[in-house]
């Protein structure tokens, strides 16, 4: 099958896979899908022109792992380790995902969350190489055309941002571009997909940050955002010409703004398959670690009074996903919709408020506040833990600090062990330090975070702090879909994949709320087959290779297709052999 215009991957007649080049010398050592560096056999090195371009000893890929894991370490700064990882990839792919593989769990918080919002901020000043897809507003009109130059010509699976709201920080221009990149690298290490199958994308349709539009040396389009009517027949055309050059490729928005998450979602979800990870990845995840904590505590879901505070994208999208879980449980939509607050900047939500219309599913009538005690005319945080007998309490809102002593101790009194998750990102717009959650409740908190936290140590025993990330969900979920070349990424699926989660930890790490990064890989594989077996259900599965097939028989699968960081020979055949490509 052809993947790009460089090379072709092929099968002899034996079956085994090899790489056919259609370049050679110093321009295939620039290309980091097919680089192998100091690996290239003396055979290849010849047939490739490549010989007295390399030093002379063939070295394997363990000790080029070794080498670099060597030059990691020894790199103070997370940035600059950043940085490093970048550049190996731009150097060699294979090379980079089998280092970071080995070393999952230390890599993950820097190549993504937290280290990455700095890599964002940072963009413009350490530019190295391009990667991934620019649509903007000076390429819009013929982005059709600029499509083909991408030398990909397979990709199942694309995440894209429009930049507006990238993490905690907000709008930053052309940087969000280390979103997506950050993203399918975990789709790549954690989820499966092959790097010759992904793409990053960057919307750019300009800023609204002054010190980018001042700065002399930033590389987006130097105008404010598009919006209204010139913003989405800027994705009109996007979304048209994408599925035209890649008409199998899933599609994960990613850091939308709240005014155009739902919009955009909502707009092509039936258009291509696509899902957004804020909302649906973010709300999954939760669901699942909210599960584990009921089973930790001996409680079911629909015995908890649930409380998100935060009514952006990851807010609502956590809401719904409660809710849909809580419905699964046999309450009525009404009976799950009077145990769930959604708080946002002004307060409880309420029907007599003026709100964006994706919250309003969730406002509570100002009647059933009956014996509340509220200083104002909308309930805050505190006021709601108290009225509202708050056993669960989840932060998704980027306010540093906004779950206080006082709030927890309102929460044991409504529960022997309160369920306390401050889910937002980076670290330092975390609600609340698991630490002081541990204190403040005398160990008594079950206590997730959406950044990775060390273990808390209080009165001589270790309380793990369980990370709530996204990485659990969204690589199983998107490497289901194309398994499955699914018509529509469903909501059925996507809370199949937080039950998956759940059902995981369970049976794996019964004493967690979250599984340990370190075997985000097996999580990924679990996920992908529950999600896969729900699409089929559903009668969204295209590919008859899915259908009929008990879930041993699809594990078995998903395993075979699951890309491994490994070196394939490279050969140039000669005309008549028999292969495959």
């Amino acid at each position: 099958m052809k993947v790009s215009h460089y090379y072709d991957v092929c099968r002899d007649a034996q079956g085994q896979r090899y790489l056919e080049p259609a370049v050679s010398g110093a321009v295939l050592l620039g290309l980091p899908l097919l680089n192998k560096g100091t690996a290239f056999t003396r055979e290849e090195r010849w047939m490739l022109g490549l010989e007295g371009l390399l030093p002379p000893h063939v070295t394997t890929l363990e000790e080029q792992k070794e080498r670099n894991y060597r030059r990691y370490r020894l790199i103070a700064s997370d940035l600059e380790k950043h940085l490093f990882l970048r550049e190996l990839q731009d150097r060699n792919e294979v090379l980079f995902y089998a280092l970071v593989t080995e070393h999952l769990a230390e890599m993950l918080p820097i190549l993504y969350t937290p280290t990455v919002g700095e890599a964002v901020r940072q963009f413009s000043r350490t530019y190295r190489y391009p990667r991934g897809f620019t649509a903007s507003t000076a390429n819009i009109a013929q982005v059709q055309q600029a499509l083909q130059h991408l030398p990909l010509n397979d990709v199942r699976l694309a995440v894209a941002t429009d930049s507006s709201a990238i993490l905690g920080i907000g709008d930053q221009g052309v940087g969000g571009l280390a979103i997506p990149i950050g993203k399918l690298n975990l789709y790549t290490a954690a989820g499966g997909l092959g790097p010759d199958k992904v793409l990053p994308v960057l919307l750019d349709v300009g800023t609204d940050r002054e010190e980018l539009l001042a700065d002399p040396l930033y590389l987006g389009v130097h105008h404010r955002r598009l919006a209204g009517e010139e913003y989405f027949a800027f994705m009109d055309r996007f979304v048209a010409a994408f599925k035209q050059r890649y008409p199998n490729a899933v599609m994960q928005w990613e850091d939308f703004g709240k005014d155009t998450a739902f919009a955009v979602l909502e707009r092509y979800r039936e258009v291509l398959p696509s899902f957004n990870d804020d909302i649906q990845g973010t709300g999954a995840v939760a669901l699942a670690g909210v599960l584990s904590a009921c089973r930790l505590k001996g409680e079911r879901l629909h015995d908890q009074r649930i409380l998100v505070f935060g009514a952006g994208a990851g807010g609502i999208g956590v809401a719904q996903a409660l809710l849909e879980g809580l419905r699964r449980a046999g309450l009525s939509e009404k009976e799950a919709l009077s145990r769930l607050y959604v708080l946002d900047s002004k307060g409880l939500l309420l029907k007599n408020r003026p709100m964006e219309e994706y919250k309003r599913r969730f406002a509570h009538n100002p009647k059933d506040l009956q014996g509340w005690t509220v200083a104002g005319t909308v309930p805050n945080l505190y006021e709601t833990v108290v009225g509202g007998r708050v056993s669960v309490l989840l932060g998704l809102s980027g306010q540093a600090e906004a779950f206080s002593e006082p709030v927890v101790q309102a929460m044991l009194k409504n529960t022997p062990q309160p369920v306390i998750f401050p889910l937002s990102n980076p670290t330092s717009s975390s609600e609340a330090l698991p630490e002081d959650l541990v204190r403040w409740s005398e160990g008594r908190a079950l206590v997730a975070a959406g950044s990775p936290f060390p273990a808390v140590e209080w009165q001589g025993r270790s309380y793990p702090v369980g990370q709530g990330n996204n990485a659990f969900i969204f690589p199983g979920l998107g490497f289901a879909a194309v398994l499955a070349k699914a018509r529509v990424v469903s909501e059925g699926m996507v809370l199949e994949a937080a039950l998956a989660l759940h059902d995981y930890t369970r049976q794996h790490h019964p004493q967690r709320i979250y599984p340990p990064v370190e075997v985000l890989r097996e999580v990924s594989q679990q996920v992908a087959v529950r999600v896969i077996q729900q699409a089929v259900q559903e009668g969204l599965a295209r590919d008859e290779r899915v259908l009929n097939k008990n879930p041993d028989q699809l594990l078995a699968y998903v395993r075979e297709r699951f890309w491994q960081p490994e070196y394939l020979p490279f050969r140039v055949s000669s005309p008549g052999t028999p292969k495959s490509c």
